[in-house]
């Protein structure tokens, strides 16, 4: 690619020896030279192409010298690589140039071999300067984007090092969480655009940035709605652990968010979530006018599906036995084997608890209960009674309950 160079300097003389000393580098290509005869001509030239990638100027000129033009030029957002040319008893003014913005100098009488040697060391430094800042203002661009999905540590470190982390589809362990408001059509529908706009957004960023701190990855968010992944795109050997953490801190979010709008007169729903891991496809899809950063398997349909299992069963947050087998230390107690929808074979579920809930009274009274609910011990449906009397805002228990007075045994549940 032809370098384009602007010489500034009002010795009538000077054109004709460069054009003559730089003949080959002209005739291949090398270089292209424009003239000017003092900064005012050098401004205009420089206003009317964009392309010039050097000027190289002498210091005493008419109308505007070169120490004037190097101000204009720094004060410009566009600032071209200069030279000074000037002689060596101006080396105060000489001083003066660098000291405002000028790379390198030559003196009087030009040298035309170091002139050739000072235009190429100059060249080579402005172009890795150019390509550094490149690449800073491209890690800039993929930072923005990335930190919509992604929490910003993530997003920081894949807009240093994209190469470091593939975002095309592959295959790989995940942890992946839905959550959803329930009754949230009925909001909408009873809500002025200016109350809904803002408690919505309200939500939605209260419950991102959980997810940010968990270092979760939004792959979507449709309306009230949003799908976590943990594992991917980086490599998180604990993303299942941070699944639970994360679903736990969703669920304190959501129920004081909900406390909060209820006392202002919005009935807010319950947030539900569900949590599955395992294999899945994840990757950039979409085609190319737009793609997502999401994942498909069935692990994915697992999540979503026990996302919806928490209306029939009365919980908020409901996450498999693959995930909790994955847990050190899970605490949680267990909802029953569900056949979920569309699915023949049950999968085992749980509650995740804080500690203070896994270790207090009323769940040891429900895992007695719950055991002779599995074992098939008829003294099931009393355990479960008296449980409920106790805790009659243990949903899941009751649940259980109404399912024994119905006549139906054993943990399997067919949702429905």
């Amino acid at each position: 690619m032809t370098k384009r160079i602007l010489v500034v300097d009002d010795e009538p003389d000077l054109k004709e020896l460069i054009l003559q000393k730089f003949r080959h580098q002209v005739r291949d290509g090398v270089f292209s030279f424009q003239f000017a005869r003092d900064g005012v001509e050098a401004l205009d030239a420089l206003k009317a192409d964009d392309g010039i990638s050097l000027v190289v100027t002498d210091i005493n000129m008419p109308r505007m010298d070169g120490l004037t033009l190097l101000q204009k030029l720094q004060e410009g957002e566009e600032k071209p690589s200069t030279i000074i040319v000037s002689a060596y008893g101006d080396m105060a003014n000489i001083r003066t140039a660098m000291n405002r913005g000028a790379f390198d100098f030559v003196t009087k009488p030009i040298d035309f071999q170091d002139l050739e040697t000072t235009i190429g060391k100059t060249l080579r430094h402005f172009s890795l300067l150019r390509e550094a800042r490149e690449r800073q203002a491209a890690a800039e661009r993929a930072y923005s984007s990335l930190s919509r999905y992604f929490s910003p540590n993530l997003a920081q470190q894949l807009a240093n090092d994209t190469a470091a982390i593939n975002l095309a589809g592959q295959r790989r362990d995940i942890t992946t969480l839905f959550t959803d408001i329930a009754s949230f059509t009925l909001l909408v529908e009873t809500l002025e655009p200016s109350v809904l706009g803002p408690l919505l957004n309200e939500y939605l960023t209260g419950m991102t940035d959980i997810v940010f701190v968990h270092d979760g990855t939004v792959a979507k968010i449709v309306g009230d709605a949003l799908h976590v992944l943990f594992g991917a795109p980086g490599e998180q050997p604990d993303h299942a652990s941070r699944a639970v953490r994360c679903a736990l801190a969703l669920d304190a979010y959501a129920e004081s968010f909900r406390d909060q709008y209820r006392r202002k007169g919005i009935a807010f729903g319950v947030t539900r979530i569900g949590a599955h891991a395992g294999p899945a496809i994840v990757g950039n899809f979409g085609g190319a006018r737009f793609f997502d950063y999401t994942a498909y398997g069935d692990t994915i349909n697992v999540a979503a599906r026990l996302e919806e299992a928490n209306k029939q069963l009365g919980t908020r947050i409901c996450v498999s036995a693959m995930l909790a087998a994955k847990v050190d230390d899970f605490k949680g107690r267990p909802v029953g084997d569900l056949v979920l929808r569309g699915k023949t074979k049950a999968l085992r579920a749980f509650e995740p608890l804080l500690d203070e809930q896994y270790n207090s009274s009323a769940t040891a009274s429900y895992l007695e209960a719950f055991d002779k609910l599995e074992k098939g011990d008829p003294g099931a449906m009393a355990a479960f009674a008296a449980h409920v009397g106790k805790q009659p805002d243990d949903q899941l228990a009751s649940f259980h309950l109404k399912r024994l007075l119905n006549g139906q045994t054993g943990s399997r549940i067919v949702m429905d």
